[in-house]
Order: C-alpha cells, then sequence, then structure tokens
C-alpha cells in the first residue's frame, strides 16, 4: 500500500489508547503487541495500518528472503550464511496481514517435503512470519482465527523465531515482529491463555459526542475524494510524529526502571492476583516505553499506573463471562500503599538538553483540512509526564439491553399460581437469575465429521492422531512416512537404486488421514413459558443452559439461541462464536405465558436449514431445554411431535434436558426425545458427577451407527 493511500495516523480522530498503545510497541517492540477489541467501525484496522508509515526504515542483506541485517545477520538464515558487513539495501517497514482462512503453511512457510525425500535438499519457501521480520503483523478478527495458528503466531512472537518442522526435517529463521490483533467482542471471545499473550489491550469505541463524530466524517470524506491531497496537508504531522517515534527508540536504552517503580509493579500485580509473572514483564516494559516516549530517563509512577491500565485488564478474566477491566481505585490505592511501604525513587528528569514534549508534536490548533484539531488531541492529560495521552478509560462492558425492551411484568399461565388476569400469550415475568453453573458431561454428535477443529466430536482433521494413509489430492501436506516407503520399496531395483538412499517417486508419497475433534454448533432452544416461573425452575434451568455455554466455550463451538413463550418463539441470538453474547441474552431472559413448543421446534428448524447452507460441514447439536409441556393453539401436542419429527428426518444429533420436577411426572420431554431420535436427561443428570451413560445413548443410536 502506498503511503499515499493509507489514512494518515495523524488524521485519525479521538482513540487516544488505542493509539498509544501502537506508539508504545513502535517504541519498544519487547512491549509484546497489542490486542485491539471494539465494536465495528472504530478505526480498528485503519490506526494499525497507519501506523507502519511511521516506523523508520529497515535495512537488509540483499536477495535475502527473511531480512536479515547486514550489520548483524542471522546465523541460522535459511539464505545463508551471509558475510559480515555485506552488500544491503533500504526499504520501508513492510505491514504484513495474515487472513483468517490462512493455512499452516501460508503462515509459517511451506517445506518441500518431496524434495527434501528424493533429492535430500531443503526447498522452503518463507510464510507470512518470515515477510513480516522486523516490521508488523496485523491479524484481523483474531478471535476467529484457529487456535493452532494462534499457538504458532504467539510463539513466534515470544521466542522471536519460527520453527518449521516436517517429518524430521525441520527449517529455524528469526521472526521479530511488532504483533497487532484486532477483533470484535460479540463475534467471540479469545482464551484467557492466549489473552496473555498479548502484550497490551485496548477497548475501542465510538464516541458519543456529536463534533467529534462530524470531524470523523468530514476528515474520512476528504480523505476517500483525494487520497494524496489529504495525506500532503498531514505529511508534517506525521514527519513529526515519526521523528518522536524515532527519538524514543533512542532514548530508550538509558531509561531507568528503579527499585520503586518495580515494587509498585509487583504491588499492583500481586493486588489484582494476575497469573505468572508475564504480567509484571510487560508492565516493566511498558512504563519504560511510557518514560522513553515522554523523553525522560526515568520511570514515573504514572507511567506504572498508565502501564496497568493497559497491560492487566485482560490479564484479570478467571472465566469466559468475565469481562476485561481494571478497578482504577483499587489500582490508585495499592499505588499509594507501594509508595509508603517502599523505597522512593529519584525524581525523572529529561534528558540533558531536552524537555518533555507533547504526545504528537505541537499545539492544538486548526487541522490542515480546516477540521477541529490539526493533530491527535492530547486530551487533559498533557502535562502529567506520561506522554500526554489521557489514561486508559476502562469500564465492565455488559451487554445493555434493547431499548425497546418490554417492561418485566408479572404473570403465569392460566390454570397456575399467579395473580391478576394478564392477556393470554402476553404475560411475562421478572428475568431470574441463573442458579450455579456446573461441570458437565460431554454431549457429542455421533459419526465422524470433517469441521472446523475444536474439541467435542470426533472429526478429520488436520491436527490430530494418525488413522491411515492416501495418496495426496494436491500438493502434500502431512507426510504418512511408513505409507509412503512401503509405496516406493517394491521398485527400488526397477529404477537402479546404488546407494543407501531411497528412490522416492512423486507416485509413491502418501497423505496421512487424521482423526482429532471438531466444534460443532449447538443451539439451544430453552422453553421460557409459565409453567417454568410458576415452579421456580428458571433459576435451575438458566443455570443448566450457562453450564453447557461454559462447555460449549471450551470446546469451541458456535452456539445460538432459540427461546419459545407467549404465542410464538423467537431467535434470542443467531448462531455465532460469543458464548458471552448468549450468556447475556440468558441472563435476562423473562418467563411467562403459554408453551409454544411448536414454534420453537420450527424455529430451530429454520435457524439450521440456513446454517448448514452457509457451512455445511459444522454438524448441528440441538438442545432443547423444555418439560415437554405444549399449550396453545389448536392440537399443540400434534404440532410439537410434527416438528420434532422433521429434524430427526434430517438425523439432527438432539438432547432433551428435561426439566420436570416434583413427585408426580408426565414424562413429556422423554415422548419428545422419542420424536426427535434424541436423548433425554434430567437437569440432575446433566451433571458430570451423575451422567454416566448420556454420550454412550447419543453415540449408539442407530442412526448414528449408520452415519459413522
Amino acid at each position: 500500500m502506498s503511503t499515499s493511500s493509507r489514512y494518515p495516523f495523524t488524521a485519525i480522530v479521538g482513540q487516544d489508547d488505542l493509539r498509544l498503545a501502537l506508539l508504545l510497541n513502535a517504541v519498544s517492540p519487547a512491549v509484546g503487541g497489542v490486542l485491539v477489541r471494539g465494536e465495528k467501525g472504530t478505526a480498528k484496522s485503519t490506526a494499525v495500518r497507519a501506523l507502519a508509515a511511521l516506523l523508520p526504515p529497515v535495512r537488509t542483506v540483499e536477495g535475502c528472503r527473511f531480512s536479515c541485517d547486514p550489520a548483524a545477520p542471522d546465523p541460522g538464515c535459511p539464505d545463508g550464511p551471509h558475510p559480515a558487513d555485506g552488500p544491503g539495501g533500504e526499504r520501508a517497514a513492510r505491514m504484513v496481514e495474515l487472513p483468517v482462512g490462512a493455512s499452516e503453511d501460508r503462515l509459517v512457510g511451506a517445506l518441500d517435503i518431496e524434495r527434501a525425500l528424493a533429492e535430500g535438499v531443503k526447498a522452503f519457501e518463507p510464510g507470512l512470519l518470515a515477510d513480516a521480520h522486523r516490521g508488523i503483523l496485523y491479524v484481523d478478527e483474531v478471535n476467529l482465527l484457529h487456535d493452532h495458528l494462534i499457538d504458532l503466531l504467539l510463539d513466534a512472537a515470544a521466542m522471536g523465531a519460527s520453527y518449521v518442522e516436517r517429518e524430521g526435517v525441520s527449517v529455524r529463521h528469526a521472526a521479530r515482529f511488532l504483533l497487532v490483533g484486532t477483533m470484535n467482542p460479540e463475534e467471540g471471545e479469545l482464551r484467557p491463555q492466549l489473552l496473555d499473550r498479548f502484550g497490551l489491550t485496548v477497548e475501542v469505541a465510538a464516541s458519543r459526542e456529536p463534533d467529534q463524530r462530524v470531524e470523523v466524517v468530514r476528515r474520512r470524506l476528504a480523505f476517500e475524494d483525494d487520497p494524496a491531497a489529504f495525506a500532503g496537508r498531514w505529511s508534517g504531522a506525521e514527519a513529526e510524529l515519526r521523528a518522536r517515534v524515532a527519538a524514543a527508540r533512542a532514548l530508550l536504552p538509558r531509561v531507568r526502571l528503579g527499585d520503586g517503580a518495580l515494587r509498585r509493579i509487583a504491588a499492583v500485580c500481586a493486588a489484582f492476583e494476575v497469573d505468572g509473572m508475564r504480567g509484571d514483564l510487560v508492565m516493566a516494559r511498558t512504563a519504560t516505553a511510557l518514560a522513553a516516549w515522554a523523553g525522560r530517563t526515568e520511570v514515573a509512577v504514572e507511567d506504572v499506573r498508565r502501564a496497568a491500565l493497559l497491560a492487566l485488564p485482560h490479564r484479570r478474566r478467571r472465566n469466559p463471562f468475565d469481562a476485561p477491566g481494571l478497578d482504577e481505585e483499587k489500582l490508585d490505592e495499592v499505588l499509594r500503599d507501594a509508595a509508603a511501604d517502599g523505597p522512593e525513587d529519584e525524581p525523572p528528569t529529561p534528558p540533558e538538553g531536552q524537555a518533555p514534549e507533547e504526545p504528537d508534536g505541537g499545539d492544538d490548533g486548526p487541522g490542515p483540512d480546516g477540521g477541529g484539531g490539526g493533530r491527535p488531541d492530547p486530551g487533559d492529560g498533557a502535562g502529567d509526564g506520561s506522554g500526554g495521552l489521557p489514561p486508559q478509560r476502562t469500564e465492565d462492558s455488559g451487554a445493555p439491553a434493547p431499548e425497546d425492551a418490554p417492561e418485566a411484568l408479572t404473570g403465569a399461565e392460566p390454570g397456575e399460581s399467579g395473580g391478576g388476569t394478564p392477556r393470554p400469550g402476553s404475560a411475562k415475568q421478572q428475568a431470574v437469575a441463573a442458579g450455579e453453573p456446573f461441570r458437565t458431561k460431554v454431549l457429542s454428535v455421533p459419526g465422524l465429521g470433517a469441521g472446523a477443529a475444536g474439541r467435542r466430536s470426533r472429526a478429520r482433521t488436520e491436527h490430530g492422531r494418525t488413522t491411515g494413509a492416501t495418496r495426496p489430492e494436491g500438493a502434500l501436506t502431512k507426510l504418512h512416512l511408513t505409507a509412503t516407503v512401503r509405496a516406493a520399496a517394491p521398485h527400488q531395483r526397477a529404477r537402479g537404486r546404488s546407494g543407501r538412499g531411497l528412490v522416492v517417486r512423486r507416485d509413491d508419497l502418501r497423505q496421512a488421514t487424521r482423526e482429532g475433534r471438531e466444534g460443532n454448533l449447538v443451539l439451544f432452544v430453552v422453553d421460557a413459558s409459565g409453567s417454568m416461573a410458576a415452579r421456580k425452575r428458571m433459576g435451575a434451568v438458566k443455570g443448566a443452559v450457562l453450564s453447557l455455554l461454559l462447555d460449549a466455550y471450551q470446546r469451541r463451538d458456535k452456539v445460538g439461541l432459540v427461546t419459545f413463550r407467549g404465542r410464538e418463539a423467537e431467535v434470542a441470538l443467531p448462531p455465532t462464536s460469543s458464548v458471552d453474547a448468549a450468556a447475556a441474552r440468558l441472563q435476562a431472559l423473562p418467563t411467562g405465558g403459554r408453551t409454544p413448543l411448536a414454534a420453537g421446534l420450527l424455529k430451530a428448524h429454520d435457524v439450521l436449514r440456513v446454517e448448514r447452507l452457509r457451512d455445511a460441514t459444522r454438524r448441528p447439536l440441538l438442545v432443547v431445554v423444555t418439560d415437554g409441556r405444549a399449550t396453545g393453539g389448536p392440537e399443540p401436542v400434534a404440532l410439537a411431535a410434527r416438528a420434532a419429527r422433521l429434524h430427526a428426518a434430517e438425523a439432527t444429533a438432539s438432547v432433551v434436558v428435561d426439566c420436570e420436577t416434583g413427585p408426580v411426572r408426565l414424562g413429556l420431554a422423554g415422548e419428545l426425545a422419542r420424536e426427535l431420535r434424541g436423548t433425554a436427561v434430567t437437569l440432575d443428570e446433566l451433571r458430570a458427577e451423575a451422567l454416566t451413560g448420556l454420550v454412550k445413548d447419543v453415540t449408539d443410536h442407530p442412526r448414528a451407527r449408520r452415519a459413522a
């Protein structure tokens, strides 16, 4: 992307925390990268792409595909060895994008197994990690990337090198880059273990100030009308910011992290119960970078505070439903206590002949394009010694209730306890809090699938135990060495073999077939009618569904939520990877009215039909949570049975969670399970310690055996 076609970094309006986090990583790549979380349309990608123009140029060895530095070439470079002080050139720092659908070979590089076996040479084609060396690696929608790719990516970022191994043949090359990932939490969360591997995290949201929104639109329209002219108007501000990044990089080795600052960092991480030591290290590096960015040679208290707000919120999550955040009042209290208990550092001083500057240099006057604020607004934090950007604002991000959400009313289904005479089909109750979640047994889809990697059902996958071998279709990716040798062995004399080496031809190569686990689409169909509320079962029901949602999160499933009550069913949450969103919708679910069971099953059928068209490889698991009652309309029980048979006809794996309680039970949920050709289980049996035969019952179904 040319400089003139890239939106200038200094033209971004607002987003102070995002800009600061990116700049700190530009100053000190050892900080460990940035994870940018936020809603769509908040300049996440724009800011990352604009950052590349602020990085200093890179000197590389001529002809080296791995961007070795002529002054210190990598001794293990696959294109080496390079002579010391050999010829070199200069190029701009790269910004490499990793697509969500990228393969492992595209990320780490491809090793030609055929040539390695037949010719004994390491024919290696570099991947995106090699392209990003000494630049930026940008992963948009990082939460949608396959887990094994995220593991490879973060391992390379942590070690500064990439290792590629295929059947005993290995290649290593340097891979040091500034890692930036963006994500929309509504589309699914990252595992806490992966969150911890990102140095900093930033929450971004669109401004609610009309003036700022007007300025955003004005600048964007001006850029789209004439990108070159717009970039030219901001070239001065870009040059100043680029020079400041270079100056901060040069100053960084001279910044002192005193014992007082270290004690504060340790106290903060201990007080917030941060697991491991990575949080302490990242805070130390971030505080040092903040001091260098402010033009100081000593880390100040405010640097430690700002570093905590950037480095710790995502390390506070204890379960998937916890929102990232940090209590700023508690943070200030811990810093005060640490200052009282430990020695103070000497007052910070700027380098000789240099005074601390504003974050982007210069005043806050009108912008070059006529808009307010020619450079990023330094905010009210200017002059606080921390670089001029305001402290990060962190809030608990709960799911907001819809503006048109109905008020919670008290009502009950006719014939059940409850006062008043509510209009039929419209009675609602206030949402009931969910019970305590518990560990559930595994519910799996029968047969052998071929969906996205996960941890639920058996499937043919790229990673897992080897189960056989086949002739490769296209490029060979996973060699089955034993099968290849067996295929080549009978032809050695005819091929003129004379030495110890095996003569292998393409027709001899065999691809390994592997079996692992896949993620499924778990669609919950939840009865929210008056019968559930009248018997005070909804708290236990929500606790059970929440437990299943937690299990779905751990097994990398997509989830959806259909509810039915009153006169109709609705899709409370379309299939998504965001288990957090499903949990929030579940917590806010009101109850009341009749029980349109058939409507709920038909709505689920429609959802699954659409999802099969979108992703035919992801197999569904239908979880119906109900007492089996069906009321409202003509022949409600017969309609529900016909709707269940639709799912059975399509071999949809189904589990009915029977919510019926009390000494007298009608067994209607069991009848529904038989119509679905699925399994029925009570709330008590759903618990891992009590559930012993459920998985066997699901997978041993006659239809399951035929599918396998």
